[in-house]
């Protein structure tokens, strides 16, 4: 039988939408982060900016789950624009070792916030 969905407890903005901002369930980690500060806005700078955020966001996750990068499966990249995209590969290199999660990268007309320019849904193994 299937082990009950269990909310992973962070510190993140407390989103007022009906989410948690990560979930484990079987052994996997599921979390969407974006690029928002503790007060819950979107930071400013840019895509180096938020892609750091955001990346700092998952990091902060992962520890609150007792793991870190290297239980990274997979990561799926939304970006609003492909010029972004080796901003992005060069700052998440500095989160991420080999061997390296599997990986897509998508360019959207946009996210859920407007200024939103990256947003990043992964997949992690837990214990």
């Amino acid at each position: 039988m299937a082990k009950t969905k269990q909310a992973v407890p962070t510190s993140l903005f407390a989103s007022t939408a009906p989410l948690e901002w990560a979930i484990t369930a079987n052994g996997t980690l599921y979390t969407a982060q974006i690029p928002i500060d503790n007060q819950g806005i979107v930071v400013e700078g840019g895509i180096e900016a938020q892609t750091r955020q955001t990346l700092d966001n998952l990091v902060h996750t992962l520890d609150c789950a007792d793991v870190d990068t290297d239980a990274v499966l997979q990561v799926m990249i939304y970006v609003t624009n492909a010029s972004y995209l080796p901003k992005v590969n060069a700052i998440y290199a500095e989160y991420f070792k080999a061997p390296f999660p599997n990986r897509a990268a998508l360019v959207v007309a946009g996210l859920a916030r407007k200024e939103m320019l990256v947003e990043l849904v992964v997949y992690a193994a837990v214990s």
